[in-house]
C-alpha cells in the first residue's frame, strides 16, 4: 500500500467533497483552538474591537492594534474551548455525514457561529471587519449555506 492510499484510507468514506471539508475545517478549527491557549494574537485579530479613537492631538497610526481589542487570557481560552468543541462535532461529522442528528448539529455549528460573529461585529462591536473576521465569517456562511444545499444528498 502506497503512502498516499495509506493517508487517503483516514478521509471520510462518503462520496462528495463536503465530508472532506468538514474534516478538513475540523483540522484547521482545532489547530485554532490550540493556538489560542498559546497566544493571545490570533482571537485578538479576530476580535479586534471598534475602530479606536485616539485622544485628541494623538495620532491614529500611533495607536496598537492590542489597545482595541477586549481579548483577555481567561477569553482566548473560552474560544478555543468553543471551538474545539464545534471542531469535534464537525469532525464526526465528518464521518457520520449520513445520520440526521450528526448533520443538524454540525449545521447549527455553522449557524451558531455566524450569530456570534455577526453579532460581536454588528452588534457588541468587539470585532471589526477585517483579515480575522472574515475567516470564520466567509466559512461558517459559506458550509452552512453547502450543508442546508446538500441535505437531501446525504442525510438519509
Amino acid at each position: 500500500m502506497s503512502s498516499l492510499q495509506h493517508l487517503s484510507s483516514y478521509l471520510p468514506p462518503s462520496d462528495g467533497l463536503l465530508p472532506k471539508w468538514l474534516l478538513f475545517i475540523s483540522i484547521v478549527s482545532l489547530g485554532n483552538s490550540i493556538q489560542s491557549y498559546l497566544s493571545l494574537a490570533g482571537t485578538r485579530e479576530v476580535y479586534a474591537g471598534a475602530s479606536p479613537k485616539p485622544p485628541a492631538g494623538i495620532p491614529a497610526s500611533t495607536l496598537r492594534k492590542e489597545q482595541a481589542s477586549p481579548v483577555t487570557e481567561l477569553s482566548a481560552r473560552t474560544f478555543g474551548t468553543w471551538t474545539a468543541l464545534a471542531s469535534v462535532v464537525r469532525l464526526y461529522a465528518a464521518y457520520h455525514i449520513h445520520e440526521a442528528a450528526v448533520y443538524e448539529l454540525a449545521l447549527w455549528t455553522f449557524g451558531l457561529a455566524f450569530a456570534h460573529f455577526a453579532s460581536e461585529w454588528l452588534v457588541f462591536g468587539t470585532a471589526r471587519w477585517g483579515r480575522g473576521l472574515a475567516g470564520p465569517v466567509f466559512v461558517s456562511t459559506l458550509t452552512g449555506t453547502w450543508m442546508l444545499l446538500q441535505w437531501s444528498s446525504y442525510v438519509r
